[in-house]
């Protein structure tokens, strides 16, 4: 029985091990990869490099309208509401100055009694003087502004009329007509109203803002650009500036360069003026400006810059690196100078390239953006 469960065991293991034998199967061999790659062959030329700048507009002529007296606000022809359109001389605004203007008054009649209490003594003792005073009186409106006085002919006359107080008196009432004139606010251009901070009949107070008043059609774009193009902006020079979805495109001239760099970002602020019916304030434009032009150098996409400013070429279906000189960045391609012409670089980015990499190049219809991968026929042996 013992020789007999020996032969058992020693028959299970065996038959065991041809089993697991049986079951192994032969490790594939890897397919080598090579990756396909588009390129483009470099033609220098003549690259116009333009600057771009962005910012949103601003109403050129803007006016911020507070109240200089106090008053209840009265209705006007137009309502004071955003987007009302005003004519030039047009009221925008009107405060209740009844009673205030009943003081003007008072003090003008004031006026025209003090003047008439001086002709007696302006006959007796001035009767050259008394005949152009007697005429002031006879043109002396009372619903009119206080008209000049007359200019004093000697110097006895000038201290008779200052000693009598008509000078002070004067120039006091003109002081009260000045004041009573800001009870009613006009447009000193025509324009749009933007902004309303009271209504008919709100209380205004001294000093209280009432809303924004701009010239419409005429705007301007506030841009930064950097110092090395300080000598490229000129009062004058055409500005293309386009919507950020790139739909429409204005025109624009600089207007205005500030004569100081900004410390922090070392840039100067150009403002472009632009006109047209169909801006508003507060778009949001993009500025192309034309700074110059860089011979022998071609236009690129700034993704394809390695580090240490290198570009991937293809040499008989392998990558290397080489040096150029990239002399202007924009927002999505870049200027590069050093690329001898014929030159065939890699267009596209190649994730996990390097120097020395087996490519093929595309030759197909050169529209897709991603790398594609291909399996070559040929294979290797696996390592061991």
């Amino acid at each position: 029985m013992t020789m007999l469960g020996v032969i058992l065991i020693t028959a299970a293991y065996f038959g065991a091990q041809k089993i697991v034998e049986s079951n192994q199967k032969e490790r594939p061999k890897p397919k080598k990869v090579i990756k396909t790659v588009f390129v483009d062959t470099i033609q220098n030329d003549v690259v116009p490099i333009r600057v771009a700048a962005n910012g949103n507009l601003v109403a050129q002529r803007r006016l911020e309208l507070f109240s200089e007296v106090q008053g209840v606000f009265q209705k006007g022809g137009k309502l004071f509401k955003p987007g009302q359109l005003y004519s030039k001389g047009q009221t925008l605004l009107r405060l209740n100055s009844s009673e205030y203007y009943a003081t003007v008054q008072s003090q003008k009649s004031n006026f025209y009694n003090q003047v008439t209490a001086i002709m007696p003594d302006l006959r007796l003792d001035y009767p050259d003087a008394y005949k152009k005073w007697q005429t002031y009186l006879d043109n002396f409106d009372i619903n009119k502004s206080v008209p000049l006085l007359p200019e004093a002919t000697s110097e006895k006359e000038s201290y008779f009329i200052t000693g009598r107080n008509i000078t002070t008196t004067y120039y006091n009432i003109k002081n009260l007509e000045q004041r009573l004139g800001k009870y009613k606010i006009t447009a000193p251009f025509s324009g749009i109203l933007t902004e309303a901070l009271v209504t008919e009949g709100t209380l205004v107070r001294q000093g209280q803002k009432l809303g924004t008043f701009i010239e419409a059609d005429v705007y301007e774009l506030e841009v930064a650009i950097s110092k090395r193009y300080a000598d490229l902006l000129e009062i004058g020079k055409k500005v293309t500036l386009t919507t950020l979805d790139g739909e429409k495109e204005y025109e624009g001239t600089v207007s205005r360069v500030n004569g100081n760099i900004d410390v922090a970002s070392q840039t100067i602020n150009a403002y472009i003026e632009v006109r047209d019916k169909n801006l508003r304030e507060g778009m949001y434009l993009e500025a192309s400006l034309n700074a110059k032009e860089e011979t022998d150098a071609v236009n690129l996409n700034r993704t394809l810059l390695q580090p240490n400013d290198k570009l991937f070429v293809v040499r008989d279906s392998i990558l290397d690196l080489i040096d150029v000189n990239p002399v202007y960045f924009s927002e999505k391609s870049m200027v590069v100078k050093g690329i001898p012409n014929g030159t065939t670089i890699v267009s596209k980015p190649v994730p996990g390239a390097y120097a020395g990499m087996l490519v093929k190049v595309y030759q197909g219809d050169n529209k897709r953006d991603s790398v594609k991968e291909t399996e070559s026929e040929s294979t290797t042996e696996t390592p061991q």
